[in-house]
């Protein structure tokens, strides 16, 4: 079972917590994903793509618990679901020293150091259970979290040239981030 003890933060005035995603979430994750999709391009999907329901969320939920190497965590305020962030690891032996990081926060509570607070208990529980390596992707305009990301130990190993078109109809670059555990 991967689940990791609650947290609790209190930042510029708002206290919130940090724990990890249980089944009773599923309907507020799928809802929460789909107002991040609509909030920022910073995510590979546009506002109702790939939309996962309560019942995708609830099978997520159950394989990250069960997981050694998954793990789903969420930030809430007053019992409100307002971030989450989520790695993913692999079944595969030569994959198996590995996540892939992802994390999401509503732009209503952006600067409470929320991101970096979900990025850090799972950079936490990474070392904690053996994982050497988290990897991430980063949309080159998102200096916040570059910078974010170089602050906590990650370093650019490639960058995926003209990889996403946005509503701007310009072509960027992906960045792809790793830290790797010393």
């Amino acid at each position: 079972m991967m689940l990791i003890k609650q947290q609790e933060f209190y930042i510029n005035g708002l206290r919130y917590m940090i724990r990890s995603a249980t089944i009773p979430d599923a309907q507020a994750l799928s809802d929460l994903r789909l107002q991040l999709d609509g909030e920022t391009e910073n995510f590979d999907r546009e506002q109702g793509e790939a939309f996962l329901d309560k019942t995708g969320f609830e099978q997520m939920i159950r394989i990250d618990i069960e997981s050694p190497s998954n793990i789903c965590l969420v930030a809430v305020v007053d019992n409100r679901i307002i971030g989450f962030s989520r790695c993913e690891g692999s079944a595969l032996k030569r994959l198996a020293h590995k996540v892939e990081f992802g994390v999401g926060v509503i732009k209503e509570f952006w600067g409470y150091g929320i991101g970096k607070n979900l990025l850090q208990v799972s950079i936490d529980w990474a070392d904690a259970n053996n994982i050497k390596k988290i990897a991430l992707q980063v949309l080159e305009t998102n200096d916040k979290a570059r910078r974010l990301y170089e602050k906590l130990g990650f370093t650019v190993e490639g960058i995926l040239k003209n990889d996403k078109r946005l509503s701007d109809g310009k072509y960027y670059h992906t960045m792809i981030m790793g830290r790797w555990k010393v």
